[in-house]
């Protein structure tokens, strides 16, 4: 440890005053310069050039346990806590969520359907259930909203529209998007707040129509919809809250890279066991 200080303080002071302070002999440090990397610290060297990578792939999101996971699909043995150190000693970390400390309410609360989910969040296959939120997002241009769709089967985004406007039509684009993407043949319950967006008669029709039961959590309470506002939380502390939008397209832009390109197929989910939720439907096919 003496050595590796000396070696990281010698371009701000002379070997031979460091050596002496440190209470070692300068023959010695030179011989430690010279002596060749032990088998142990040229496998860190090794990992940490993968860890690196791992961490850029994901933006600089990814914590310690999404990085051995990666780490681990490419086939290497590795223990989480040597990750962790290698992380901790050379200053990479992930993205933490900060607390918020508003929240916006956007619409009253109209009683059209009862809370049927009941905080099951669980599925047994793709197309059983789906819960949608709406959230928003801060440009120099003034508000952008985002609606999106989640199947709670997979976490994956299903749905989803942006606009500058919290009307109905945004949570119609989001619905309509999941009904191309998905094939929905009945059976499917739909979760989501009180809001006028979703209690709209037009909205529920659309519902009605494909056979889709509707339900909805009770008056301000989000953990009845806690798996989209987890998805929120992430949106936000990985992306959102990470810069400042200029304009709303390129908030839209962001957005839109982040949903499709990286969340849905590659980031790492760790209620679905630290896959993608792209992979996981794979594998459950």
């Amino acid at each position: 440890m003496r050595y590796r200080f000396i070696q990281a303080e010698k371009a701000q002071y002379p070997v031979e005053v460091l050596c002496r302070v440190m209470a070692v002999a300068r023959s010695g440090f030179y011989a430690w310069c010279h002596r060749p990397l032990s088998r142990r610290t040229q496998q860190n060297q090794a990992l940490l050039a993968q860890i690196r990578e791992a961490h850029r792939d994901s933006d600089g999101s990814y914590g310690s346990p999404r990085i051995h996971r990666d780490l681990q699909a490419h086939g290497l043995r590795i223990s989480r806590h040597r990750v962790a150190r290698l992380m901790r000693c050379h200053g990479i970390r992930g993205v933490c969520r900060r607390r918020t400390a508003w929240r916006v309410r956007t619409t009253p609360p109209a009683v059209v359907a009862a809370n049927v989910l009941q905080r099951d969040f669980l599925a047994a296959q793709p197309n059983q259930k789906w819960a949608g939120d709406i959230t928003y997002v801060a440009t120099r241009e003034g508000w952008l909203y985002l609606a999106v769709l989640v199947d709670l089967y997979s976490r994956r985004i299903v749905g989803w529209a942006m606009a500058e406007r919290l009307t109905t039509d945004l949570t119609t684009t989001a619905l309509t998007m999941a009904l191309q993407q998905r094939s929905v043949e009945g059976g499917l319950l739909h979760h989501s707040d009180r809001g006028s967006q979703y209690a709209a008669v037009g909205y529920r029709h659309q519902l009605t129509v494909r056979g889709i039961q509707c339900s909805m959590s009770r008056p301000g309470n989000c953990w009845d919809n806690a798996v989209v506002e987890s998805f929120f939380a992430t949106l936000k502390t990985e992306l959102i809250h990470r810069q400042r939008f200029q304009t709303r397209q390129e908030a839209q832009s962001a957005i839109f890279t982040y949903v499709e390109g990286f969340y849905n197929r590659r980031r790492r989910h760790s209620t679905l066991g630290y896959l993608s939720p792209a992979e996981f439907e794979r594998r459950a096919s």
